[in-house]
């Protein structure tokens, strides 16, 4: 079988975890500027939102609500955002606007985002509606390597890493 890096093959979703393209920063990870250049770069990004009732606030950060983030920054990139609700605030506040894509997961085995793609934890199957979260996680697969540009092409609908600026 031929070895291919995944965008040469399926034309598939990029998505930098958190912002992260080169490997995981947690010092800027969730940051909008940090966010944005992965954008302005060509992915998609994965962040991770809190909503603060009693300040009817949005914050961005991964294991508590850390950075203020508006609606505006919000809808400007709403075409290239995978929303991770934090907290069950979050969820509820996004279950009333219209056009994120939004979701909210643990430890599931999968979740489905508000737009019909199956968020898919890593080592589990998945199909072409999925999006493969960590794949530099599933040392369940033979044909995995920690070289990116070695791994073999999958059909999926997009991948989710801290690693996409490799993969791409």
């Amino acid at each position: 079988m031929a070895i291919y890096s995944f965008g040469q093959v399926f034309g598939m979703k990029f998505i930098a975890h958190r912002g992260n393209i080169d490997g995981p920063n947690f010092e800027k990870e969730n940051q909008l500027e940090y966010v944005e250049r992965a954008i302005e770069k060509g992915f998609d990004a994965e962040i991770d939102i809190w909503y603060l009732p009693q300040a009817d606030q949005l914050y961005l950060g991964h294991d508590k609500p850390q950075y203020l983030v508006s609606w505006f920054w919000l809808a400007k990139h709403i075409d290239k955002l995978w929303i991770h609700c934090k907290n069950i605030d979050a969820l509820h506040k996004f279950t009333n606007t219209g056009g994120y894509n939004y979701f909210w997961h643990d430890t599931d085995k999968y979740t489905l985002t508000s737009k019909n793609y199956i968020w898919t934890y890593p080592g589990q199957p998945y199909t072409p509606k999925s999006v493969m979260v960590m794949p530099e996680n599933m040392k369940v697969f033979p044909e995995f390597k920690t070289e990116f540009s070695d791994m073999k092409a999958y059909n999926c609908y997009g991948i989710c890493s801290d690693y996409v600026g490799e993969m791409k």
